[in-house]
């Protein structure tokens, strides 16, 4: 069994920046590729960024458009966690954010996700 734990959401002002972890549990962390993913109320879940499963000599990382330059994700093998870390917030990325792992490389669509965190509240102010 395979369980990602999101922590460290919050509230923030525009502009501002968060950061926070995605602890996955289970076995073969190695393995997992890990995405992150929000939904704000009345949206679909929407991609935000992910990270491959650690290969010989290269991690790749993958952003939506909307959060280039100002999300970064990274992660630590031996701390089995995914770190999300967000800067220049605007209202527009309140939403839920979800952490979870796929046994692709990594990926943009959920669909291929099999398990997921219970989600961690953003939410910026204007």
């Amino acid at each position: 069994q395979v369980q990602p734990v999101e922590s460290g959401g919050g509230l923030v002002q525009t502009g501002g920046s968060l950061s926070f972890p995605c602890v996955v549990f289970g076995d073969y962390f190695n393995s997992w590729g890990v995405g992150w993913f929000r939904q704000a109320p009345g949206k679909d879940r929407e991609f935000v960024a992910a990270i491959s499963w650690r290969g010989e000599t290269t991690t790749h990382a993958d952003y939506a458009d909307f959060v280039k330059g100002r999300f970064a994700i990274s992660r630590d093998n031996a701390k089995r966690t995914v770190y999300l870390q967000m800067s220049h917030l605007e209202p527009e990325d309140s939403a839920v954010y979800y952490c979870a792992a796929t046994s692709h490389y990594y990926s943009s669509n959920f669909r291929d996700y099999e398990y997921w965190g219970q989600g961690t509240q953003v939410t910026v102010s204007s």
